[in-house]
């Protein structure tokens, strides 16, 4: 049974070159989108004609054409990723400079905190060494200040304690004289305070000492007096010279160790003054 076709309008037949026209479309959106690109502007091609033929080209081809920013959009990223570069290296910069501040600052606190210890060190054995020469000049002090020496330097006696003689109103001695030649320097025997400085009768002119044991010395005879009563003495300090004044047959020093001020309360002066390491 043969069968015919109907009449009237039917399908065109497709053409080949339309579909390959709108594929070639589809594939240049599809790349477009895939690459970033944007396209809505007319090609320069196409703004040049003008009527029918511009309306004919674009009839013809089929296609929309677009401006492809790719290279554009390339450097804007290029750019974006330098500009990161650039902070990262400014901040790892920072970062660095930071550090070695901090290290300079803990080398330098370091440095100080040596430097300091070594002043403290230094100002502590300076310390040290000061209070061992201050505690060196009071006991040298103490020990001048405590020492006894002769009355008259590189003396000797010439007439003992308690010799007996018409010389002597009591009849005997109450002291010991030292051989001293007129002028000669008359010192204190040991530190005190100068109690009695002036004539005293048979004595002439002659001082009393309060020593600072409690005990007292006197000096006789002299032809000078250099210091006053209330005056403070050390040991070997010059207090008068020498001479005959008084009961005196001719120059020497008497001198007296005593208990009290007082006439009478003699003691032996040898024995006194050897007590306090004199060698007489």
């Amino acid at each position: 049974m043969a069968f015919t076709r109907a009449t009237g309008k039917h399908r065109r037949p497709s053409r080949p070159g339309r579909l390959t026209r709108r594929s070639a479309s589809l594939a240049g959106v599809a790349t477009l989108a895939t690459t970033g690109a944007v396209g809505s502007l007319a090609s320069p091609a196409l703004a040049a004609g003008t009527g029918a033929d511009a309306a004919h080209s674009a009839g013809t081809t089929g296609l929309t054409q677009a401006l492809v920013i790719g290279d554009s959009l390339t450097d804007q990223v290029a750019a974006q990723a330098e500009a990161q570069q650039h902070a990262a290296d400014k901040a790892e910069a920072q970062r660095k400079a930071e550090a070695a501040r901090k290290a300079e600052a803990r080398r330098k606190a370091e440095a100080r905190r040596k430097a300091e210890a070594r002043a403290e060190a230094k100002a502590k054995k300076e310390r040290e060494e000061r209070e061992a020469e201050e505690r060196a000049a009071r006991a040298a002090e103490r020990e001048r200040l405590t020492a006894y020496t002769l009355p008259v330097a590189g003396s000797v006696v010439t007439t003992g304690y308690q010799s007996g003689g018409s010389l002597w109103s009591s009849g005997s001695h109450s002291g010991i004289d030292f051989r001293a030649a007129s002028g000669s320097s008359v010192v204190a025997v040991g530190a005190g305070t100068v109690v009695e400085a002036g004539w005293g009768g048979a004595y002439g002119n002659n001082i009393v000492i309060r020593m600072n044991d409690g005990t007292y010395t006197q000096y006789g005879h002299l032809s000078s007096i250099g210091v006053s009563v209330g005056q403070a003495v050390a040991p070997g300090q010059q207090m008068g010279l020498s001479g005959s004044t008084g009961n005196s047959t001719g120059p020497h020093l008497h001198f007296e160790a005593r208990t009290s001020p007082e006439y009478g309360s003699d003691m032996d002066p040898v024995a006194y003054l050897r007590a306090h390491g004199v060698n007489v």
